[in-house]
């Protein structure tokens, strides 16, 4: 078996962001912003100012779909470096690549969105994404859903800004169509030389992704993936070729994966419908 991703898209309707470190302040009203369009569990937007969290370093996760770290900054102590991470929705996605049932589609404007009536909890996706973006509710046994960022797609399709960039007080994060903010990054890199490292992260990175950033400090140091210019999904494909050589035959195996998704999903909807007609009988 090989799985392809999804077919390439038109590229002059692909969107881009560009994240330029050097103006993050680790405010975080990206954060707030992208819970509140998610409708994700939300404190008040002044907790989203307390530092304390930069002590660890995080992750994206369910409940969060993008998150903000911050590291020392030796060149000037009182005035750190602080880095957005999300979803990079790549041009070539190993997600959608990986995904045995198609739950992951690429939109037009490069977004790459996760269909939850599709998905049947493999988590194929989590092991190939190179940036570890996909996570899983665990804590969820019969909603196995996938967490991560959809680009605002629900925003972006209407027109609008995604949530995280129209919240930004500091204009650290760009949209625009993707050859537009590539090349907004090469200028600002030509023309202050000293503020930025000669590099666009996600130019070339596994094929390209649609989150571009620009930062004064390497990003090694930001705890960002080494990640060559091959696209991903052809390593995905090829380890699913091994397993499914050598195990279980995929059709019996999308059977029956399926076939126990059904049964929860079924079982849930029963549940609910007798709740709603004790309800009504009350």
């Amino acid at each position: 078996l090989k799985v392809k991703s999804n077919d390439k898209i038109d590229e002059s309707t692909r969107m881009g962001v560009l994240v330029d470190v050097s103006g993050c302040v680790g405010c975080r009203n990206c954060e707030y912003a992208c819970k509140v369009a998610h409708n994700l569990p939300a404190k008040d937007n002044e907790d989203f100012h307390k530092r304390e969290v930069f002590d660890e370093f995080r992750r994206p996760s369910p409940a969060s779909l993008t998150v903000v770290n911050e590291f020392d900054n030796p060149m000037n102590p009182l005035v750190p470096h602080n880095a957005k991470y999300q979803c990079m929705h790549c041009l070539e996605p190993a997600c959608a690549s990986a995904c045995i049932v198609g739950a992951f589609e690429k939109k037009g404007n490069g977004a790459i969105v996760w269909n939850s009536d599709k998905c049947i909890g493999c988590r194929y996706c989590m092991v190939a994404c190179p940036f570890q973006i996909p996570t899983f509710e665990f804590e969820v046994a019969l909603k196995p859903n996938i967490a991560k960022c959809d680009f605002c797609y629900s925003r972006t399709e209407k027109g609008l800004l995604p949530a995280c960039v129209a919240n930004c007080p500091t204009e650290a994060i760009t949209y625009g169509p993707r050859d537009e903010i590539l090349l907004l990054a090469k200028k600002r890199i030509e023309r202050y030389p000293e503020k930025y490292i000669n590099y666009i992260f996600g130019e070339n990175e596994v094929g390209g992704t649609s989150w571009i950033y620009i930062a004064p400090i390497e990003f090694e140091k930001l705890k960002f993936p080494v990640l060559g210019d091959k696209p991903a999904p052809g390593v995905t494909e090829a380890i699913q070729h091994g397993i499914f050589s050598y195990f279980i035959p995929p059709l019996a195996l999308f059977g029956w994966l399926g076939g126990v998704m059904w049964m929860q999903k079924r079982k849930q909807q029963v549940e609910i419908q007798e709740n709603e007609k004790e309800a009504n009988h009350e």
